[in-house]
């Protein structure tokens, strides 16, 4: 496997994302740590997304991250992991969340998730989106309490969000994130991802799902209109142009057939220049 670790990689991975406009305008040190992050969770989430490869094939490709990331943290050599070296030692960022970030790519890697139980979905989001806002609000200089609130909240907002979003995709690959006590809330009961994706109910499904991350939504944007110390532009865009995704979303509902719902890069674009200006 081709493993991205040169600068110009790096950033080529990150700049068709949404996160690339508010990580560009960081100073130098901590947009170079943020490209690196991003281009290690893009990089881990392609492993368990292939499906092309084997479940012992991605796994085994896990593991070697995983030993690559505890040789780095010992001194010894990194391996693919040596593009973390400067963000990590920079910023010192906690093992625990990098490797998080690869325990929630084996839950995929494992099995597809279908309809996970409330907990084990929670579990799941706090690996490969809270786990990554706990890197990030590092590189940002946050202090510990509130770094760790917003991670959590915000992470938590924005793995939903994109459950939410991603309902046809995720069944095209046998996948439902959505949970099974939703479901049965909702009437369904769920056998195949295509059979769940195509049920009406699916709608009265979503909407809990969609509650839980306005709350989360909610609770970053307070710890954010606190003005907490921190580089916070790039988190404050994500939660607002997020939150304006799903809010589209819920205006538009979940039944099929459902048309993606997609971030508005102009307006991604007048975020950044407003939160640059303001903050």
């Amino acid at each position: 496997m081709n493993v991205t670790n040169t600068p110009g990689e790096l950033h080529a991975k990150v700049s068709g994302s949404s996160f690339y406009a508010g990580m560009r305008i960081l100073p130098r040190p901590e947009r170079e740590a943020m490209y690196a992050i991003y281009g290690f969770c893009r990089i881990v989430d392609d492993i368990a997304d292939d499906q092309q490869g084997d479940r012992a094939q991605r796994s085994a490709q896990l593991a070697g991250w995983r030993a690559d990331i505890e040789a780095l943290y010992a001194g010894g050599e990194p391996g693919r992991a040596g593009f973390l070296i400067d963000a990590v030692r920079g910023f010192r960022l906690d093992k625990a969340d990098l490797l998080a970030v690869v325990d929630g790519m084996q839950m995929d890697a494992d099995r597809d998730i279908r309809w996970p139980a409330a907990d084990e979905l929670d579990l799941y989001c706090d690996r490969v989106a809270s786990a990554v806002g706990r890197l990030s609000v590092r590189v940002f200089g946050m202090e510990r309490e509130p770094g760790l609130a917003l991670a959590h909240h915000l992470g938590r907002a924005l793995q939903l969000t994109n459950i939410l979003r991603d309902i046809d995709e995720d069944a095209g690959i046998g996948r439902v994130y959505l949970p099974i006590e939703a479901l049965r809330g909702a009437g369904i009961e769920p056998v195949t991802p295509e059979q769940v994706a195509a049920d009406p109910r699916i709608d009265a499904a979503a909407r809990p799902l969609a509650i839980e991350a306005r709350r989360h939504f909610a609770q970053a944007g307070a710890i954010l209109a606190a003005r907490p110390r921190g580089l916070l532009v790039a988190p404050r865009l994500m939660e607002a142009a997020y939150s304006r995704l799903l809010s589209r979303m819920e205006a538009q509902g979940w039944a099929p057939p459902r048309t993606r719902v997609r971030v508005s890069k102009p307006r991604l674009l007048w975020s950044v220049l407003r939160f640059s200006m303001s903050w």
